[in-house]
């Protein structure tokens, strides 16, 4: 299913009615090139149609979670951020110091679906993962300091 086409079919296949406002939400965050609050949706469909309230955009995107069109994570702090899940499956290491992305491949996470299978006999849904840790930089400056854990000063704000 290539380009935001293919999802409006799917929307419309499964007995939904394709309004304009479920495709402008489709299209914001098809062209996205990240995760997008629902605030950053809003505002997008805005420049389309100034008509359309934020409350709309919530419906919409929880519509879209329901249906497994959309994923609902939170990268880097409390606000909920969406995501196409259409795209193929990826992951995040977000470091809970400086707030950075870093992008991992799927295959680097291939043996863990399959020992979390067999160690606790569950089934794990890995499309869409995100790790908090220190990244390099961060973990470099945070080396433990008069005996303090680095995970302490990793946590203070810069």
């Amino acid at each position: 299913m290539s380009g935001h086409y293919g999802l409006l079919r799917m929307l419309r296949e499964q007995g939904y009615r394709l309004t304009p406002q479920r495709e402008m939400v489709i299209l914001a965050l098809h062209e996205a090139e990240g995760h997008l609050s629902a605030e950053e949706v809003y505002e997008r469909v805005r420049r389309q149609n100034p008509y359309v309230d934020l409350s709309t955009v919530y419906r919409t995107l929880e519509l879209l979670r329901e249906m497994g069109i959309v994923s609902q994570c939170q990268v880097n702090g409390p606000q909920a951020l969406y995501e196409l899940t259409v795209r193929s499956p990826h992951h995040h290491l977000v470091c809970r110091h400086c707030k950075a992305v870093i992008d991992i491949a799927p295959d680097d996470l291939s043996g863990l679906r399959e020992l979390l299978l067999e160690r606790y006999h569950f089934k794990a849904d890995l499309e869409h993962l995100i790790l908090e840790g220190l990244c390099s930089a961060c973990a470099a400056q945070c080396e433990p300091a008069a005996g303090r854990p680095a995970l302490q000063e990793a946590t203070k704000p810069r």
